[in-house]
């Protein structure tokens, strides 16, 4: 009877599991800004509650940050909008001016093909030319978007205002509706703590990744690079994906830096500067900022980056890292629960 029940137990769970995956998967439209909302609400909520303490009403506090950070992001995307759709639109021509530098390496790659079809007594198959892969970035492709585009910010923005103003209070509600008074304490202890820690955590999170981006930027302005701050964006955005955020923007200024000089030399001296900064910043500074606490298992992090790059796609990749860290330091502090904690930290 206790092998059955075990067997009947272990089927539901994987049904729910299952289930709650499915769910996921089909909720994203949903799903994601409102997590996106829940960490930027975490990141600046103690502003607004340092506010609070000098006796400034939550939501005075909450719309002077959501302006202030409005007001920055537009900035942001007004001045970068730009080069961006610059670099959209020379794209093609820059590639096939890109091509004459790698044809030598081509041909010594083509030759190596072509001798060892020989060998194993294949045929070679005709290169058919092709045509030309011209594509527009036009304005009536930005008028077409935009809609969707600001249905999203509205409602991040929404959700980042009502949980700044309204955050604690329904936290307060939940509280009450615990048995007992020391079952009440224990539970504001925990939950004090997990949202001090997570947004300590995401604070320094993206100091470090803004930092980054502007030491790349400066790098990129001294080598010459134009449109320096377009990538220290990228580097910016890139670099809450561990490694593969790492890795995208080495070949990106790679390809940039290829690109822009003439010569192999200073064409890879972009990347190969930003993988000296990386290396140090991953390795060094952010371990030595953030302590053991939230540090993570390679293996983890890899594995998460798979299961919601696969559900929700890149937003989900920019999200998979910080959630995992906010489940660890969750899951740290409940009883029952600190196996995982242990499973997942490095």
């Amino acid at each position: 009877m206790s092998r059955n029940l075990r067997a009947i137990r272990i089927s539901l769970t994987g049904l729910v599991l299952l289930a709650a995956i499915y769910t996921v998967a089909i909720g994203k439209s949903l799903l994601v800004p409102l997590v996106l909302a829940g960490f930027i609400g975490l990141a600046l909520n103690p502003i607004v509650a340092a506010a609070a303490h000098l006796r400034i009403p939550r939501w005075l506090s909450a719309v002077t940050v959501m302006v202030l950070l409005g007001f920055g992001l537009v900035s942001a995307v007004t001045t970068l909008s730009e080069p961006a759709l610059n670099w959209f639109h020379e794209a093609p021509t820059a590639m096939r001016a890109f091509a004459p530098k790698i044809k030598p390496m081509t041909q010594q790659i083509e030759a190596a093909s072509r001798a060892t079809q020989n060998l194993v007594g294949g045929t070679m198959a005709r290169n058919v030319p092709q045509s030309p892969n011209n594509f527009a970035f036009t304005a009536w492709d930005i008028l077409a978007g935009a809609p969707k585009v600001l249905a999203s910010v509205l409602t991040v923005a929404l959700l980042v205002f009502f949980f700044l103003v309204y955050g604690d209070e329904i936290l307060r509600r939940a509280v009450e509706i615990s048995p007992t008074f020391a079952y009440k304490r224990h539970t504001v202890s925990i939950v004090r703590s997990i949202q001090v820690e997570v947004s300590s955590y995401l604070l320094l999170t993206a100091a470090i990744n803004v930092t980054l981006g502007l030491v790349t930027a400066g790098m990129l302005y001294l080598y010459g690079v134009p449109d320096p701050l377009l990538w220290g964006t990228v580097a910016t955005i890139a670099n809450f994906i561990p490694y593969v955020g790492a890795i995208t923007t080495t070949t990106v200024l790679a390809i940039v830096g290829a690109l822009h000089f003439q010569e192999l030399g200073p064409a890879l001296l972009p990347a190969a500067t930003f993988a000296g900064i990386t290396a140090v910043e991953g390795n060094m500074i952010t371990p030595m900022l953030q302590g053991r606490r939230s540090r993570l298992s390679p293996v983890a992090i890899l594995l998460w980056l798979l299961v919601w790059g696969w559900l929700w796609g890149v937003p989900g990749a920019l999200l998979a890292v910080p959630m995992l860290t906010c489940v660890k330091l969750i899951t740290a502090k409940l009883r029952g629960w600190q196996w995982f904690a242990h499973i997942i930290s490095r």
